[in-house]
């Protein structure tokens, strides 16, 4: 998508400070963070939201988690806990339309929503 901010990002038209990248991922700091440690892990394949992934993005869904995981190590939360969070469509708060999932953590987390 030529007007998708993040499809610029992964192009390198607009910086960003990069955690991980391979040829199918890119991770990195959200510019406005809502916790200490606030990374944005999206795929290089441009997917609206979780609505539109579809089967043939099955693999590429199961290396999206364990990359969170290998991030999660990485930046030394894997044990103390991290939340994820995907944001489809607008009622849910989705401000960019290209599937991303944020990676928070770096301090204790509210109330748990759901169990």
């Amino acid at each position: 998508m030529e007007d998708c901010i993040f499809c610029k990002i992964i192009k390198g038209e607009i910086p960003s400070e990069k955690v991980y990248e391979d040829d199918d991922i890119l991770a990195f700091k959200d510019i406005q963070p809502a916790t200490p440690i606030h990374v944005l892990v999206i795929p290089k394949k441009h997917i609206a939201n979780l609505m539109e992934v579809s089967n043939e993005d099955s693999e590429l869904m199961g290396k999206i988690v364990v990359v969170m995981q290998k991030i999660a190590k990485q930046l030394g939360v894997d044990e103390k806990g991290f939340r994820i969070i995907s944001n489809c469509g607008p009622d849910s708060g989705q401000e960019v339309m290209h599937l991303h999932f944020h990676l928070l953590a770096g301090r204790t987390m509210g109330p748990k929503i759901v169990s």
